[in-house]
C-alpha cells in the first residue's frame, strides 16, 4: 500500500486530497497545524493526522521524529497562505514575509525533513501545489505578496527536481486552476473535488520523464 503525506489537511484542497486518496486504498498521513480542531479530517476513517505547521522549525523537526525512517512514496506539499492583497504602495512587508516563509520556506523544510523518507520508497514522488498567479509569463499588476511567493517556490522547485533527478526522485508542480475554497472566497470555477482529481490522476501519471514539470489540474503545461 503506498503512502502520501500531505500538508496543509484541515481544509480545503488538504482535505479533499486526504478523502480521495484514502477512498483509493492508499495510506494516508494528513498534517495540519490543529489537529484537535480538524473534525473533518479526523473523522476520515483511516487517515493518520499528524500536528505540522510548515512556518515553524520546531514543528517540522517533531514530524520527522515521528516519522522515523518510514517510507513515503507522495510527499504532497500543499499547505499555503494567499496572504495580502493590494497595490504597491499598500504591501505590508511583515504579510509578505509570512507568506513567504509559509509558501517557499515551508515546503522546503518539510523537504529537507522528509527527502530521505521519500527516497526510501517505491514512488520517490515530490509534488508542490502552486500556482499560475506564479508564472512571470502571465505576470498580472496586482497581488504582489502571493505571485512572487510562488514563483519563488516555482524556481526552488525547478532546482530541487535538477538536483534529485539522479537519486531517482520526481518532483513536479501541480496549479488546482480557481478552486472554490476558503481561500478564494468561494468564488472559484472548479470544486475541490474535481480539482483535485485531476491533480491525482497527473500524479499517478507522472513519470520519471515528467520530473521539473508544471502543469494545471487537466495536465496542460503552465508557462513559467
Amino acid at each position: 500500500m503506498p503512502t502520501v503525506l500531505i500538508t496543509g489537511s484541515s481544509r480545503g484542497l488538504g482535505l479533499e486530497f486526504a478523502c480521495q486518496f484514502q477512498k483509493l486504498g492508499w495510506e494516508v498521513i494528513a498534517t495540519c497545524r490543529y489537529p484537535a480542531h480538524a473534525s473533518e479530517l479526523s473523522a476520515l476513517a483511516g487517515v493518520e493526522v499528524q500536528a505540522l505547521d510548515v512556518a515553524d522549525h520546531d514543528s517540522v523537526v517533531a514530524l520527522k521524529e515521528t516519522m522515523g525512517q518510514r517510507p513515503i512514496d507522495v510527499l504532497l506539499n500543499n499547505a499555503g497562505i494567499l496572504g495580502q492583497l493590494g497595490t504597491v504602495s499598500q504591501i505590508d512587508h511583515r504579510s509578505w514575509h509570512n507568506a513567504m516563509n509559509t509558501n517557499v520556506f515551508g515546503p522546503f523544510r518539510v523537504v529537507q525533513a522528509l527527502a530521505a523518507n521519500v527516497a526510501a520508497s517505491n514512488r520517490k514522488q515530490m509534488v508542490f501545489i502552486s500556482s499560475s498567479a506564479g508564472s512571470i509569463a502571465a505576470a498580472q499588476p496586482n497581488n504582489y505578496v502571493y505571485r512572487s511567493s510562488k514563483a519563488a517556490l516555482n524556481m526552488a522547485t525547478r532546482c530541487l527536481s535538477l538536483e534529485v533527478a539522479e537519486h531517482g526522485l520526481t518532483v513536479n508542480l501541480l496549479c488546482p486552476g480557481s478552486v472554490s475554497t476558503d481561500m478564494t472566497s468561494q468564488g472559484g470555477r472548479h470544486s475541490p473535488r474535481d480539482s483535485v482529481a485531476g491533480m491525482i490522476r497527473q500524479i499517478l501519471s507522472f513519470t520519471s520523464s515528467d520530473n521539473g514539470r508544471f502543469v494545471t489540474h487537466e495536465g496542460n503545461n503552465v508557462p513559467w
